[in-house]
């Protein structure tokens, strides 16, 4: 692997990942209704592929959204392809707005997000391209890993910064961390719980701006329990965690290494949630809008190291 001396300015470590990229071959595909680019080393014949997965919201194939823009998968995408590994990443439903091809935003359901990867690992292991197909998910995308590692044949699983609660817990979790005036922050919750019940919030709460109509979509994400699918998965499993995460704590970690006992694991004390080193508070909220910043150079060489391995666990 060709790597940025860490001493380096951060400016050139920015030039690092793009002529790593650049080095690479890059298609765009796309694949049923999903807009999705190939990444390929040049002169590699069938390469490992990784299907790399975003995290929440309507986050598109570099791994940015509406707010934050740390360019998290296309960093990882450049810096698997210096290693030799082919990746697929793609444009979540709602990226860049809703396209009607999706059908409805209100009759989405989480179990689509899934449906949508399973259909892309299918398209790899297809096409003959590639020595084995890894799912590697980031934050939410980890969770739809695991229920795809569920669906279809996969060869290895990577799980990074990925939550080991339903997500309504999570937020509520999230929310608990965050300075918001308990006036605001309860009814929110009482929502959130109302919602994972079944239940229809209505008008909802001051600080929570989801209208009725799309409270079952949410709520299908909010229930789904990661850890029965994750124990049942009898690949090779990758956990990986940072110590500055400000989305998912240690526990998370721990509790997903229990589920997945046999999995190969990695903490990283000062890897936040978008995958990259920081020194305090301001300098981690800082770094969700700083897509030349380097990613965790110790994740990146143990990820590519899981996928290239030999072993069966």
């Amino acid at each position: 692997m060709r790597k940025c001396a860490p001493l380096i300015a951060l400016a050139f470590l920015g030039l690092c990942s793009a002529t790593t990229m650049a080095s690479a071959d890059e298609t765009q595909i796309r694949v049923g209704n999903l807009d999705a680019f190939l990444t390929t080393p040049p002169g590699v014949e069938k390469p490992p592929v990784a299907l790399l997965i975003a995290g929440s919201g309507s986050t598109d194939h570099d791994g940015n959204g509406p707010q934050a823009k740390p360019a998290t998968l296309k960093k990882l995408a450049g810096q698997l392809a210096a290693q030799k590994i082919a990746t697929l990443r793609y444009d979540k439903r709602g990226a860049g707005g809703w396209k009607p091809q999706f059908g409805k935003p209100e009759d989405f359901r989480f179990k689509d997000y899934v449906d949508d990867a399973v259909s892309l690992v299918n398209y790899l292991r297809n096409s003959g391209k590639f020595s084995r197909v890894v799912v590697v998910g980031h934050s939410e995308g980890g969770l739809v890993a695991i229920l795809a590692a569920r669906q279809t044949q996969i060869d290895r699983l990577v799980l990074l910064a990925t939550a080991a609660r339903r997500e309504g817990d999570l937020v509520k979790a999230q929310l608990e961390k965050r300075q918001i005036p308990p006036d605001i922050r309860d009814p929110i919750a009482r929502a959130i719980d109302a919602i994972m019940a079944g239940q229809t919030v209505d008008p909802p709460p001051r600080g929570f701006d989801v209208p009725p109509s799309m409270q079952p979509s949410l709520a299908s994400a909010f229930v789904v329990d990661p850890i029965e699918p994750l124990k049942a998965i009898d690949k090779p499993i990758l956990i990986v965690g940072g110590g500055r995460d400000l989305q998912v704590a240690r526990l998370d970690f721990l509790a997903l290494s229990t589920a997945a006992s046999l999995a190969k694991t990695l903490w990283l004390p000062d890897m936040n949630h978008v995958l990259v080193d920081v020194t305090d508070d301001a300098d981690n909220l800082a770094a969700y809008n700083q897509p030349d910043r380097a990613l965790d150079a110790n994740m990146v060489d143990a990820v590519a190291a899981f996928i290239q391995a030999d072993d069966r666990r």
